[in-house]
């Protein structure tokens, strides 16, 4: 009778289940860069909080403030995408990232950083695995901050129409009548590129949409 008893104690460790972990490749994280507060909601440098803003009206979810920022999640496909709009302000976007990619076990392949682009006509898209910061202070704290420029980021372009010594007061100034117009359909088309990263990949992506 003992030895039953205790065949049955030594057995119980073997049938506890283990819960696992969510596939890694499933779970992904996309960051709009931006600044928190009403008065750049409407800016050109806020871009990447405007398309998570259409991601999650796409998708129905809404954003719960919680540490460093904005966050809501969604599935698309099969994954599981974290939103994140950081609100550490543009210049500390890295400490964010960082936490929110140890936070939910998410590899930097699976991060996707939007921003916005001087260097490219207004509206025009261009996702890369890889690069330079290119003068964006919220690109840069990133790289520093996770080490590494290897990280997949899209690009919105907002062209670089200012004067000389006026680029800051373009960049946080309010999009004109023109691309006002023209900014929900490029809103739309960002999207659904940012969505395509999660389930296609990065390669089919880029060949899909970039320049357009």
């Amino acid at each position: 009778m003992f030895k039953w008893l205790q065949n049955i104690w030594n057995s119980e460790p073997q049938t506890t289940i283990i819960l696992k972990k969510e596939d890694p490749m499933k779970k992904f994280l996309i960051i709009g860069l931006g600044n928190p507060g009403a008065k750049y909601t409407e800016t050109r440098h806020n871009i990447g909080f405007k398309v998570l803003d259409e991601i999650a009206s796409l998708k129905e979810a809404s954003f719960e403030t919680l540490k460093l920022g904005d966050v809501a999640s969604i599935k698309h496909k099969g994954k599981s995408v974290i939103l994140l709009k950081p609100n550490t302000f543009m210049n500390l976007s890295g400490k964010a990232i960082k936490y929110y990619m140890k936070q939910e076990g998410i590899d930097i392949e699976n991060i996707l950083v939007i921003t916005d682009d001087l260097n490219l006509p207004f509206g025009t898209l261009r996702m890369k695995a890889k690069g330079t910061d290119g003068g964006h202070n919220g690109l840069k704290d990133t790289q520093i901050t996770l080490n590494t420029p290897k990280y997949p980021r899209l690009r919105f372009g907002i062209s670089n129409t200012f004067s000389s010594g006026r680029q800051v007061d373009y960049v946080l100034g309010e999009w004109n009548k023109e691309e006002q117009k023209d900014l929900p359909e490029r809103l739309s088309t960002t999207a659904d590129m940012a969505l395509s990263f999660t389930h296609a990949g990065l390669a089919n992506t880029m060949n899909q949409y970039n320049g357009k």
